[in-house]
């Protein structure tokens, strides 16, 4: 008899478990259920829709129907999982049509997260919106071609500043409101911070920092926003607060939760019942920094995740490594990047640093078209390992990000960096390259 593995989910962690499940067992009977019409899309690409960037939602379902039919997969839309049974190996799910039950073998819960929405007054009000679906998208998208003239952005971390721009750029006067001191708190340190927080000013954002809404406005429909006794005029307003796992299907049949109510999962992914699974936004991973559970919820660790429990679910063997959080933006003409510790999640977890920063250029200084960009490395004093990375500039950003996270993965130290071999040619980078300065100043205040 085929094995049988079900999939609830059926986005990037879930479309992947289901590929890697396919590719390690021909034979298996493999479904995925998901709550929404469209299944398979990119959600890190909604801002840009929004936009202009991107001409159409339906751009980003990056698994077209006739994938499924090609891999042997049974794709369930509108499909609510209701009740995990693990004694029996079912899963209950309702459809339009009727209740019924699945039997599984293997069980994958990708369950994801959902938007996280603060306890403000006047939330439930007409011109609120959260950004997590497609059709959350579309609902923002509507509202500005019926005539939105203002926005306020809730939230100042990743998706809550790509959504402003995107506002910006459709000709909004956009207003972001973010209650911890600095803008994406979560990826830089403040100094970081202040460079990309100055640049979205000067390209005329407005953005207000340690201070929350306090109320939205309006009667039925949102007029405005009260932030620390000024009232702010807006059409439109965007909660990006941050995110949620969804983990109460999982907890209801007694699957154990761990770290900020993630679902606990082993280094095969599989979770404190045997033959289940958890993975992506809903799953726990390990910091390889810490050693310690960490919930990095970005669509590379969902992937990561997938591949690992659908090859463990089809009868393979695979192990996730964990995690460093390695991330990157574009916010206008610059980018930004971050990945391993910064320094205030180092200090939390009880580790000593010093940094290595500076500005440098992307090419020869000389060279025309030469741009800024600035380089920060967080380093643990004891051991002198590299353990974070910050980069902040014009190009050239996602490589050196992805360098550093090579770098940290092989516990290279600060001495080993500022020895490093690098390239040169004046119309692609200095003769210093500028990680290799940056580890350089570190070294010299370690010593």
């Amino acid at each position: 008899m085929p094995r049988r593995i079900v999939i609830i989910g059926a986005h990037a962690a879930a479309v992947d478990a289901a590929v890697a499940a396919r590719k390690t067992d021909r034979t298996a009977e493999i479904t995925l259920l998901t709550t929404e019409k469209h299944a398979g899309y990119s959600r890190c690409g909604l801002p840009f829709v929004l936009g202009g960037h991107i001409p159409r939602f339906k751009d980003l379902i990056v698994f077209p129907q006739t994938f499924y039919k090609m891999m042997k997969l049974n794709l369930l839309y509108k499909t609510t999982a209701t009740n995990i049974d693990t004694e029996a190996k079912t899963v209950e799910i309702q459809d339009k049509t009727e209740k019924r039950k699945l039997p599984y073998d293997s069980l994958i819960i990708a369950t994801g997260a959902f938007p996280f929405v603060p306890p403000i007054k006047g939330r439930e009000k007409h011109g609120v919106h959260v950004v997590r679906t497609i059709e959350d998208g579309q609902k923002i998208d509507k509202a500005i071609k019926d005539g939105a003239k203002s926005a306020v952005v809730i939230g100042g971390g990743l998706i809550g500043l790509e959504v402003a721009i995107a506002l910006v750029e459709r000709g909004l006067k956009t207003t972001v409101v973010e209650l911890i001191p600095q803008v994406l708190p979560a990826m830089l340190d403040t100094d970081m911070a202040k460079l990309v927080h100055e640049m979205l000013e000067q390209k005329g954002l407005r953005i207000i920092v340690g201070k929350g809404v306090d109320e939205i406005l309006g009667e039925e429909k949102v007029t405005g926003v009260s932030v620390g006794g000024e009232q702010i005029s807006t059409d439109l307003v965007v909660i990006a607060t941050g995110v949620k796992a969804n983990t109460e299907l999982a907890k209801k049949a007694g699957i154990a939760t761990g770290f900020r109510g993630a679902i606990k999962a082993n280094a095969r992914m599989e979770t404190n019942v045997p033959g289940v699974y958890a993975v992506g936004d809903c799953a726990e991973s390990i910091n390889l920094v810490t050693g310690r559970p960490a919930l990095v919820q970005l669509g590379t660790v969902a992937v990561r995740h997938g591949k690992v429990a659908g090859i463990n679910a089809a009868g393979g063997y695979a192990l996730f490594s964990g995690v460093l959080g390695s991330g990157v933006t574009k916010f206008f003409d610059m980018e930004i990047g971050a990945t391993g510790l910064n320094e205030f999640f180092a200090k939390r977890n009880g580790i000593a640093t010093v940094t290595g920063a500076l500005s440098s250029k992307t090419k020869a200084d000389y060279y025309p078209g030469a741009l800024p960009i600035r380089v920060k490395l967080v380093v643990e004093k004891e051991s002198q390992r590299i353990i974070g990375g910050q980069i902040v500039g014009s190009e050239e950003v996602t490589q050196r990000i992805n360098a550093l996270s090579f770098a940290i993965q092989m516990h290279m130290t600060v001495r080993e960096l500022a020895k490093a071999d690098t390239a040169y040619a004046p119309p692609l980078s200095e003769t210093w390259e500028p990680m290799v300065l940056a580890a350089e100043i570190a070294l010299r205040k370690l010593r």
